[in-house]
């Protein structure tokens, strides 16, 4: 979902600055990517369908240069949606992945998705107390807290989601179509993709 996401933002895109650009998320820390299986899982995703790789020579080298295919905007939208919308109690990396993905969905997607995920927090978090409350007469005393720490973890998301969700209804967030309001430091690596993402897009008649 990274990667697809990845492209979707920077098309057209090369490998080394999607790897660039992931490891400045630091997806190795959080994610448990590897970055030297960027390459591979770019290949991969080539093989499927899901990126076209387009083999284009830039100062005198070849570079593989990545666009999303139509099949990969699909499973892109199929696996953010997944990871916004689905808790689960003890492992938060999917929504986080989702969530940093989150401006390439349009404002009335956004919306959409964070509210069910908020239905479903509020009902996992109905489900988690009704088991402390059984476990907290058959269950040892420090397995019982760490189900009321998960509680609480839940619950904080809750009320962060509340924030989240009044905040993109206002246009605090930016999401596709919009302009997004901030401008990168002089010395972002993003002003170098995208002076190259317009030079490949006029190498490949964009």
């Amino acid at each position: 979902m990274l990667l697809l996401g990845a492209v979707a933002l920077f098309e057209p895109v090369n490998g080394y600055q999607i790897r660039r650009e992931l490891m400045s998320w630091q997806v190795d820390q959080w994610a448990n990517i590897n970055p030297g299986s960027i390459y591979h899982a770019l290949t991969s995703l080539s093989e499927k369908g899901h990126l076209t790789r387009h083999d284009l020579v830039d100062n005198g080298r070849t570079v593989a240069v990545y666009e999303i295919s139509d099949s990969g905007r699909a499973e892109l939208e199929r696996l953010v949606t997944r990871s916004l919308e689905a808790v689960d109690a003890y492992h938060g990396v999917s929504f986080y992945a989702g969530f940093s993905l989150m401006p390439l969905l349009e404002r009335p997607a956004a919306v959409r998705h964070l509210s069910v995920r908020l239905k479903n927090l509020e009902r996992t978090i109905k489900e988690l107390d009704a088991a402390a409350r059984v476990n907290v007469r058959t269950a040892p005393p420090h397995t019982v807290a760490g189900l009321h720490l998960q509680i609480d973890k839940l619950r904080a998301e809750r009320s962060w989601l509340v924030e989240v969700l009044d905040d993109v209804r206002s246009g605090k967030h930016f999401f596709a179509g919009d302009s997004p309001g901030w401008t990168p430091a002089d010395d972002d690596p993003g002003w170098q993709m995208d002076a190259d993402r317009k030079r490949y897009r006029e190498m490949l008649r964009r």
